[in-house]
């Protein structure tokens, strides 16, 4: 069965149907386990204490409005070049997620930052960049509201996307393209000497994963909501004309 098949709204709700609550199910799981295990069964670090433990937050929500974005970007390129509704209204459903999950990173990382640097915020190349992604999550929201019809908002909205990823990836490799700056390296990473230590590591892995969980169970969730929304839109134009 081909992927495209579930550009289909009615595949695509007939497959989400299930899938939704059990990957919300599976993310709330994983979310407990997680966060239970990172806070109150991992020691405090040697050098910044019990300050660490944001890594659990504040780690998992800053891959997510990341990658967030990245997948907006993918959904985006498919409507600009197959027009699939599915898939802008599924761009559409992930940005109130990114930017919440956007928000989450820039709070903890502020919290996490300022007994480290004795400061809430710094120009940093990373924090900088992440900062104009949340801004253009703002706008992209923004964007989709103030447009009526909903082609031309899917059009200029997956334009603008295009042009917030270069501060997504910024977001992600900053710390790679500038050695200044305050932010530390990536807690994960292929190269084993640069991972946090086992102890928090592991607890770490299944905060992602819940993270990752929560994020594509919300996102479909808004989208079959989107897709209803849509619907119930064509209903309305179809009883003004009639």
């Amino acid at each position: 069965m081909s992927i495209w098949s579930y550009a289909n709204p009615a595949k695509f709700m007939a497959t989400t149907r299930r899938l939704t609550p059990a990957l919300g199910a599976l993310a709330a799981l994983c979310l407990v386990v997680g966060l239970v295990w990172g806070f109150f069964f991992t020691p405090d670090d040697y050098r910044q204490g019990a300050t660490v433990k944001i890594i659990y937050l504040h780690v998992p929500s800053a891959l997510m409005a990341i990658n967030g974005w990245l997948m907006m970007l993918v959904a985006s390129l498919v409507w600009l070049v197959r027009r699939h509704h599915v898939s802008a209204l599924a761009a559409r459903a992930a940005a109130p997620v990114g930017i919440t999950m956007t928000l989450i990173a820039l709070v903890t990382g502020a919290v996490w930052g300022q007994p480290m640097w004795g400061t809430w915020w710094a120009w940093d190349p990373r924090l900088t960049s992440f900062l104009i992604l949340f801004l253009f999550y703002l706008g992209y929201i923004a964007l989709w509201e103030a447009i009526e019809d909903p082609d031309t908002a899917a059009d200029l909205t997956s334009v603008l996307c295009l042009v917030g990823s270069v501060f997504a990836l910024l977001s992600r490799y900053a710390v790679n393209f500038w050695n200044q700056g305050l932010h530390q390296g990536a807690s994960l990473s292929l190269d084993a000497e640069e991972n946090v230590a086992d102890v928090f590591y592991f607890p770490l892995l299944v905060s992602m994963a819940g993270f990752v969980l929560l994020f594509v169970a919300l996102v479909l969730m808004r989208t079959r909501t989107e897709i209803r929304a849509r619907r119930l839109h064509a209903l309305r134009l179809r009883e003004r004309m009639a």
